[in-house]
């Protein structure tokens, strides 16, 4: 693995495994806002200033915007009735129906002008996606990017996707570029308390949905008092 530069962890089989899956919700909840109303420029910059890599509409169109209509397309048809949307979809499939597919075709989110001068944001997104008068804060943009990625990856732990803190962590930073400062989110967890989290995520859950909702398994760590390496600690210790 060191030939080719890639630091393995073990991940048990799961629709996305872990990387894209948690990712995805980072992208998800930027697409979100921005349906919301949210400034496009507020989304990227609170995106990077909370330490990941690009903005959320930004690192759609690097992937494609057209790849993940196709993806919510494929995953609706092999989930049927089980199958939730995203609030995000509406987005993807306005900007599918406008011809912009990213970075590939030179429109997406951002233009990428033919000369090779730096990309910037579509001045006519707000015509499609109207920029309401009341903006969220600072504060609240970085919540929701941040959390929405905290309480997926704690999913894949109560899931068995996972095994280990330390697998997620290292998936966390080296694969999708989560803010490496906090040492990755199951680090992020526990330094903030999983009490916090979940009363966060609670408080979330109410205002923005289900997707929020804490796993079963994060509400019995916070009522014991627990914490993901403490216990993984516990577990090679015996």
């Amino acid at each position: 693995m060191a030939q080719i530069r890639k630091t393995p962890i073990v991940v048990n089989d799961s629709r996305g495994f872990y990387t894209s899956r948690c990712f995805g919700t980072y992208v998800q909840e930027g697409l979100t806002l921005l349906g919301e109303g949210a400034k496009p420029a507020l989304i990227e910059n609170i995106g990077k200033q909370m330490g990941m890599p690009v903005g959320a509409l930004a690192v759609n169109d690097e992937v494609g915007l057209d790849l993940s209509y196709k993806v919510a397309q494929q995953t609706k048809a092999d989930l049927g009735d089980a199958y939730k949307p995203g609030a995000g979809e509406a987005v993807i499939e306005k900007m599918m129906e406008l011809g912009r597919h990213g970075r590939k075709n030179g429109k997406g989110f951002y233009v990428y002008p033919e000369d090779g001068s730096a990309k910037y944001l579509w001045p006519e997104l707000g015509t499609y996606f109207p920029v309401s008068a009341v903006q969220p804060t600072p504060a609240e943009v970085k919540e929701r990017l941040l959390y929405r990625q905290l309480v997926e990856t704690a999913r894949c732990f109560a899931e068995g996707v996972l095994e280990t803190p330390e697998d997620g962590d290292l998936g966390a930073i080296f694969g999708w570029g989560f803010a490496p400062f906090t040492g990755g989110p199951f680090s992020a967890i526990d330094t903030i308390g999983l009490e916090t989290v979940v009363q966060t995520l609670d408080r979330l859950a109410q205002q923005y949905g289900e997707r929020f909702t804490p796993p079963q398994m994060l509400r019995d760590m916070a009522a014991k008092g627990e914490t993901f390496y403490g216990n993984a600690a516990k577990k090679k210790a015996a």
